[in-house]
């Protein structure tokens, strides 16, 4: 057939391959929308550092200047150390919490528990006790947690450790502390608090009581997770933080003003003479007296720690509300009830002993030495 004559070639076009779909690149340092969310949070930590260093003068201003009470009352006592004490912790509570929470979304609960469940039970019981510094639990909502480390086989030392830590050293608690009395008498309780719970951890830990477990818990065997930990950005590490700080700050507020309100009332009424006769240094059985009172009793860091201010405030020895303070918050009625459902009656007596005498020893030991 001659070319060209009504027929027609049949060409074969190649067709370039399809783009591929790129996921979004994460917004680069020195994007816009990073530049202006770094901007927002220095210029939030200005404004935090300006109220924080002024809210002696503005409490001054709203109490004597503004409300005209007359200065020298109990009554105008009481309300300055409210209106000054309760925005103060409120302010460090909120940079401290926002911080730690972001730390946090570094240890999910899986990845934790591998870690304690793979390490030898000395580090385990160190690691322990330095995760209860950054979990804000109470001595009740830190049961769960240890149950999880149990089922995980987490050796029972290791998640004594951590039971004791979790309630009575924890960043609320070191924050208040920092807040109200310094950087030393914090250093002292975080110090003491850690001694106490990792020598606790290792006593019952050597005491073998494992068969004191509920047969139940024994049983029970947690698999590792299918999931694999998820890569964060900073956005979602932030927002971490946020969620801490509105789950945290939104639950211990009203516990933070009903404990500075009580303090209020000791610093403004209660005579000095009276405390330091009941609490001084030299009387010898307030430290058993106050740590028998303070076990039955149930509050967390944030309803405690201004009560304490105010004792140490009119007299009381800081060995004596050490001790008191640790009582309170690291063993309760509500906390040994829920135990009872995971541990033998002996296992829980020789947790609240090994704890009681520990507490005992700090009272003694800086009723001594200070």
């Amino acid at each position: 057939m001659p070319e060209g004559d009504g027929s027609r070639t049949l060409s074969i076009r190649e067709e370039p391959p399809p783009a591929s779909v790129e996921a979004p690149a994460a917004p680069s340092s020195g994007s816009p929308s990073v530049r202006k969310a770094a901007l927002i949070g220095l210029g939030a930590l200005f404004c935090w550092l300006a109220l924080y260093l002024n809210l002696g003068r503005i409490a001054h201003w709203l109490i004597y200047s503004l409300l005209r009470l007359p200065s020298g009352t109990h009554f105008s006592s009481a309300v300055e150390f409210l209106v000054f004490e309760v925005p103060k912790v409120l302010l460090l509570l909120t940079v401290v919490v926002f911080a730690v929470g972001i730390v946090r979304s570094y240890f999910t609960p899986e990845r934790t528990r591998r870690i304690l469940a793979g390490s030898r039970e000395s580090v385990g019981i160190v690691l322990a006790a330095l995760l209860g510094v950054v979990t804000p639990f109470c001595s009740c909502s830190a049961v769960p947690l240890f149950l999880g480390f149990v089922t995980a086989g987490v050796p029972l030392g290791v998640t004594f450790s951590f039971l004791i830590s979790a309630p009575m050293v924890n960043e609320v608690a070191l924050v208040l502390l920092f807040g109200l009395f310094g950087w030393k008498v914090a250093l002292i309780y975080m110090t003491t608090g850690l001694l106490i719970a990792m020598a606790s951890g290792w006593v019952i830990g050597r005491l073998g009581m494992e068969d004191q477990l509920e047969p139940w818990v024994r049983q029970v065997r947690s698999g590792e997770s299918a999931e694999p930990d998820k890569v964060l950005r900073w956005s979602d590490r932030i927002r971490y933080g946020l969620d801490a700080l509105r789950d945290i700050v939104g639950k211990v507020w009203l516990y933070v003003i009903a404990g500075i309100a009580v303090g209020a009332a000791i610093h403004g009424w209660v005579p000095t003479n009276f405390m330091a006769s009941f609490m001084g240094k030299d009387v010898w059985w307030a430290v058993p007296v106050v740590v028998l009172i303070g076990i039955p009793m149930y509050s967390n860091a944030a309803g405690i720690i201004p009560v304490v201010q105010a004792l140490l405030e009119k007299g009381a020895a800081l060995g004596t509300v050490l001790a008191f303070m640790m009582s309170v918050i690291s063993i309760s009625t509500p906390e040994v009830i829920i135990l009872r459902k995971v541990l033998r009656p002996r296992l829980i007596a020789v947790f609240v002993g090994v704890v009681t005498v520990g507490i005992l020893l700090v009272g003694f030991l800086f009723n001594a030495i200070l």
